[in-house]
C-alpha cells in the first residue's frame, strides 16, 4: 500500500533511491492497528473491514498524509527534505473513548532500489541508540536513520531493509502524541563521528 511510502534519493548521482514506509505498522493494546502491507492480518482485516487507499499531499514542499481509522483513531506523517537531511514526524490522535497503550511503530527503510545497498546479505553496520547506519558495497557510503522515542534499531538483510522503530507514548482519549525521525546519507571514513554529530545536533534542536 503506497499511501505511507516515500522515495528518498542520495546525494551521489549513481545512487538509485531508498523507499521509506512512514509508518509500515502501528501496534497498540488493540492489536495490529495498521499495516501498510496486506500479508499479515490487522484488527480491520479480522473484522472484514477494508481501508480505502489514500495519497500523500504536498504543502509548501512538505509531504503530508493522514488516515482516519474506523474506530476514530487518526494518524499521520509529515516529511521534509532540507540540507541533505530528511526530517520526519508521525502523530496519532486517540479518537476512541479508552486510553491507547503499548503503542509502537515500525518504520522500514527499503534498500532494493538503493545502488550499492541492495544485496541481500549482512554488511558493515553501526547501531548506537536510536541510530542505525549501514555501509554500501561499492564505496565508503552510508545510509543512516533514527527515530525517537525508540523501541529498537535493526537490519533485515534478506529484504534488504533497515529499521529504527519508534514508541508512541500512551495516549488518553482525545489527546495527540508524536514521534520524530530522520534519515541521512554520509560519504566518508568516520561514521562513528558522524553519528555523534547527528545525535548532538538532535539534542540541541
Amino acid at each position: 500500500q503506497r499511501e505511507t511510502k516515500i522515495s528518498v534519493f542520495p546525494p551521489w548521482s549513481d545512487g538509485g533511491y531508498a523507499v521509506v514506509d512512514v509508518p509500515e505498522a502501528i501496534f497498540s493494546n488493540l492489536g495490529l492497528t495498521y499495516l501498510a502491507h496486506t500479508h499479515v492480518p490487522t484488527i480491520w482485516t479480522e473484522q472484514s473491514v477494508t481501508l480505502d487507499p489514500i495519497e500523500w499531499r504536498e504543502n509548501d514542499g512538505e509531504l503530508q498524509m493522514e488516515r482516519r481509522l474506523p474506530n476514530g483513531i487518526v494518524f499521520g506523517s509529515r516529511v521534509n527534505a532540507d540540507a541533505g537531511a530528511v526530517a520526519m514526524e508521525m502523530w496519532l490522535t486517540n479518537g476512541t473513548d479508552k486510553p491507547l497503550t503499548a503503542m509502537r511503530s515500525q518504520v522500514c527503510v527499503m534498500l532494493k532500489g538503493l545502488i550499492g545497498f541492495n544485496s541481500q546479505r549482512k554488511r558493515a553496520s553501526v547501531v548506537k541508540g536510536p541510530y542505525i547506519a549501514i555501509r554500501s558495497d561499492r564505496a565508503n557510503r552510508w545510509i543512516i536513520t533514527a527515530w525517537r522515542p525508540n523501541n529498537r534499531a535493526w537490519e533485515n538483510p534478506p529484504v534488504p531493509c533497515i529499521h529504527s522503530d519508534p514508541i508512541f507514548p500512551d495516549c488518553p482519549p482525545g489527546q495527540t502524541v508524536r514521534v520524530q525521525g530522520g534519515l541521512w546519507f554520509y560519504e566518508g571514513d568516520d561514521i562513528e563521528s558522524e553519528i555523534e554529530r547527528l545525535a548532538q545536533s538532535s539534542s540541541e534542536s
